[in-house]
């Protein structure tokens, strides 16, 4: 590589040229290569910019050009997620530059077909950045729905939760759709007087097919469920990595612990007791993630495929993988004696289980074992099954190491929540047997913490080396959710203290004050909903939650496309062979790390969302025979229109409207969480212990409806048939005030405390 030339070097050269030359041409003139030096000249360049010497060239344009504000058509997203527009009118010779759309986090999302107003910043070589001033109209609206053929044409009936809208479809415009057959849409117009119109574009079936539950969330949510032809053909081609240039793991006995239903798996682990007299008590632990990046290298077609997606989606039924089988199941997946690339972290543990130090490697293993969590939980009792019995040392070496590092992990405190995870249990036609909590043993948080461990390590190990990476961001909550929090706590006869720093063990202290009594679920659940939501960043913000200062996605790059960040990010700070520029952090990669960070934050929250409407609408199909049977339950949520009472047998989520809580007006305190009847002076509120009858159960939607029977073990007066709901004549009483309403019900309870006490 050749050296970096001299600022007057390069502007003597442009100075000889007929035409302003682009970055890549200056690069090849003075023989520059790799992504550093082409950072180093990019910064030449800018110099010379401000001495009026260079101009850059943008990549495309001609014409009359464009204003600094213009009118946009959106196109949609391209192969790598970013929202893409045209100028509305374009009247140059050339075609028009490509525009990226920059959105802001408090617009709503824009689609294809959208125009706006937007202020372009010119991006170089990329074209132009758009940063949205208003939308002027939006485009088609994306219709999914049950098709109901009339004699003409027919209508769309939506299967959204809570929609009411109906689409009118043409007979030409219907496609040939069957009465009753799941169908995508686009909204043609709008109406003011009857219903809109729509055109079918895709007809996806029966929707009460088996497994179709999933495939309506996937659609509904626009997940790609399909891989492109070219990225299936470039995973096809990809063969076995060879040991050079990697170091030789493949002594070391390693193992996969996972459900015992896994089909991939990414991650495996190692540990023993350290022999180094200076760390007594202490431990050498493995980490070894799947070598990802070796077969998904910055732009190719998976490279591209795996950004738009984001990350795996789960449901019950299925899983719509970020990778190609070929690589997720296989190639990057650590199988039972069989060689596969890695990325591993050695990291050294005292007896007190802090981590004293780390190192990565890039190395080739061979996994001893592919364990469940069962068999490692029977192993960690001393009962190890034929698989793990010639394990049993090292798994005790694991499980001895775990238990030290959570003596670190009681003192920093990371959030303890407790609250069930719900499984859907399906039978080989896809029908609902069972609705069950999973068990939480110790060997997932073996797996969980060691992982948390390794991601700390990395976090770590780019800062060191002043690396860009993208970091997993949790902000601590707001001032008013924090307050709302107090409410509750305070309503509960509980405490969470004010006016110091907040940290999590705050927090877990209020938690332990609930722990195990009526109010336990209560407070978890209110806890839960005064934390933001965790992203993705290329600035650290810390991550509350874990109680960590440093934290990114390192151990699963299968399924996140975060996690293949920062593994690109290490090969290129180690300069890890056999190639670091062909796999490692690219000058692309580094430039758009914001907008990486905005797409995959996104698409984790889009699949988070599609994987609980298809738990809800499973749900509602389990309990859809069940209707007139009564519950018992605790309020979860309060709403101006009624109440959200989360169901114990299941866990399922159903609406009490707020008509048929009696003939009575209702006030809604949003900081309270309260409805309060005018007349009654009846407080309903988070966490009560309720009774209630299932009255409708819409499996195509998820929606679940209850009539409310009994509150705290009274019973509540329902609505009267032809009553309004809003109460009676007169002047209505005053309304409860935020804290005489907390006092309430803070009495109400004393009161029942007392009650028991004497019975």
């Amino acid at each position: 590589m050749s050296p970096m030339p001299s600022k007057s070097d390069v502007a003597a050269w442009l100075s000889e040229q007929t035409s302003t030359p682009t970055l890549r041409e200056i690069a090849r003139a003075f023989g520059i290569k790799g992504g550093a030096a082409k950072i180093d000249l990019k910064r030449l360049l800018s110099e010379l910019e401000a001495e009026g010497l260079y101009t850059r060239r943008k990549r495309r344009g001609g014409g009359d050009g464009l204003p600094p504000v213009t009118v946009l058509r959106v196109s949609g997203p391209d192969a790598d997620g970013d929202i893409l527009a045209a100028p509305a009118e374009w009247r140059g010779d050339e075609p028009a530059p490509r525009i990226q759309v920059i959105e802001r986090k408090d617009q709503p999302a824009l689609g294809a077909g959208d125009r706006v107003l937007a202020k372009l910043v010119p991006a170089g070589e990329a074209g132009f950045h758009a940063h949205p001033i208003r939308v002027l109209q939006s485009g088609p609206k994306q219709v999914l729905g049950i098709y109901r053929k009339g004699s003409e044409g027919g209508r769309i009936l939506p299967i959204d939760k809570g929609a009411d809208l109906e689409w009118r479809v043409s007979g030409k415009d219907a496609s040939g759709a069957k009465d009753g057959e799941l169908v995508e849409a686009e909204q043609t117009s709008s109406a003011r007087m009857g219903l809109p119109s729509a055109r079918v574009t895709a007809r996806l079936g029966d929707p009460g097919a088996p497994r179709a539950v999933s495939l309506i969330a996937i659609h509904q949510h626009g997940i790609p469920d399909q891989f492109p032809a070219e990225v299936l053909a470039e995973a096809e081609a990809a063969e076995e990595m060879p040991l050079a240039g990697r170091s030789d793991l493949r002594d070391l006995a390693l193992i996969t612990i996972d459900p015992s239903d896994a089909r991939d798996h990414d991650d495996a682990v190692y540990a023993e007791r350290d022999s180094d007299p200076k760390n007594p008590g202490g431990f050498i632990v493995f980490v070894a993630i799947a070598d990802v990046a070796a077969y998904v290298t910055p732009g190719s077609e998976l490279d591209r495929e795996a950004r738009k997606r984001g990350n795996s989606s789960y449901f019950p039924d299925r899983v719509v993988p970020m990778l190609p089988d070929r690589l997720s199941g296989d190639l990057c997946s650590l199988h039972e004696n069989v060689e596969r690339p890695v990325m591993a972290v050695r990291m050294v543990i005292d007896a007190h289980g802090n981590k004293t130090a780390h190192e990565f490697k890039r190395g080739m293993m061979r996994s001893r074992a592919s364990l469940s969590y069962e068999q490692a939980q029977a192993a960690f009792d001393g009962t190890p099954d034929e698989a793990a019995a010639p394990l049993a040392g090292m798994l005790g070496d694991l499980f001895a190491a775990w238990q030290a590092v959570g003596i670190a992990r009681g003192q920093r405190q990371p959030l303890n929540l407790d609250l069930p995870e719900r499984k859907i249990i399906l039978d080989e036609d896809g029908q609902v047997t069972s609705v069950a909590f999973r068990d939480r043993i110790d060997a997932h948080k073996v797996i969980e913490d060691f992982m948390v461990l390794a991601n700390v390590a990395a976090a770590e190990e780019l800062i060191a080396r002043r690396s860009h990476l993208l970091f997993r961001v949790h902000e601590e909550p707001s001032a008013e959710k924090l307050d709302a929090l107090r409410e509750v706590a305070l309503g509960a006869g509980l405490v969470l203290a004010k006016g110091q720093v907040l940290q999590t063990r705050h927090l877990n202290n209020l938690l332990e004050q609930a722990s195990g009594g009526e109010f336990d679920e209560l407070i978890n659940m209110a806890t839960l909903r005064s934390m933001t939501q965790a992203y993705y960043s290329p600035d650290n913000y810390g991550h509350f939650g874990l109680a960590l200062k440093n934290y990114a996605h390192f151990t699963s790059p299968i399924r996140r496309y975060a996690d293949l960040i920062v593994h690109r990010a290490l090969i290129r700070a180690h300069g890890f062979g056999p190639d670091v520029n062909r796999d490692g952090l690219s000058d692309w990669d580094i430039a758009n790390l914001p907008e990486t960070a905005t797409q995959i934050s996104q698409t984790e929250r889009r699949s988070m969302t599609a994987e609980r409407d298809t738990t809800d609408r499973y749900l509602a199909a389990f309990m859809a025979d069940r209707v007139g049977a009564t519950f018992t339950g605790r309020i979860a949520g309060v709403a101006r229109f009624g109440l959200f009472v989360r169901l114990d047998e299941t866990g399922a989520d159903g609406l009490v409207p707020i008509r048929s809580l009696g003939n009575e007006y209702f006030r809604h305190d949003v900081d309270d969480q309260t409805l309060t009847g005018e007349r009654s002076g009846r407080v309903l509120g988070l966490g009560q212990r309720v009774t209630a009858k299932l009255s409708e159960a819409e499996a195509m939607t998820g929606g679940l409806l209850l009539e409310l029977l009994e509150v705290e073990g009274q019973a509540i007066a329902r609505a009267k048939k032809g009553g309004s709901g809003k109460g009676g004549r007169g002047k209505p009483r005053a309304v409860v005030s935020r804290k005489g309403a907390a006092a309430k019900v803070k009495k109400i309870k004393a009161r029942k405390k007392a009650e028991r006490k004497r019975s």
